[in-house]
């Protein structure tokens, strides 16, 4: 391959968090002399709406290559090709625009996530979906079919149960 490794580049106030590659073939193609990876952290149960993909695909081809690997072996969208001076605005942008965070590199903590739970997989132990959004419902809508129970009872009112 003509590409190495060249370490964990960081970012202001963040750490390792993209990682750096090197051409061989700098002479030959000085626009990849330079290639730098970044993984961007996936939502909980990696669930993406259209118009959130759109933004990461305009902020990248508007600040990188434009080449994209979504869900790396990381879970992580991952963003394939920038240069060093793009690291800080895309960074500023993914973390103060979109609220979004970079996934880790190297040493540092990779990616956390979350279990899909029966959103994704049939043979879910515990229903995760449930844990993390408890509803109380003043019609008979339950929370268990709260998909279905919006659309037939379009006035459900939604009341958070506080866990404390």
């Amino acid at each position: 391959t003509h590409w190495k490794h060249g370490g964990i580049v960081g970012v202001f106030g963040y750490g390792g968090g993209v990682i750096g590659r090197y051409s061989d073939l700098q002479e030959e193609f000085p626009s990849i002399a330079h290639f730098r990876t970044m993984r961007v952290n996936q939502p909980a149960s990696k669930f993406y709406n259209s118009d959130y993909l759109r933004t990461l695909c305009d902020l990248w081809e508007y600040r990188g290559s434009g080449m994209m690997n979504l869900h790396g072996s990381t879970g992580d969208i991952i963003f394939l090709g920038t240069f060093t001076e793009q690291l800080e605005p895309i960074f500023y942008e993914l973390t103060h625009v979109l609220d979004q965070d970079l996934g880790g590199s190297g040493s540092n903590l990779r990616t956390p996530s979350c279990c899909i739970g029966k959103a994704r997989c049939e043979y879910a132990c515990i229903d995760t979906q449930e844990m993390c959004y408890r509803y109380n419902t003043t019609d008979s809508c339950t929370s268990a079919s709260l998909n279905q129970s919006i659309q037939r009872c379009p006035t459900v009112q939604l009341i958070p149960i506080s866990l404390d």
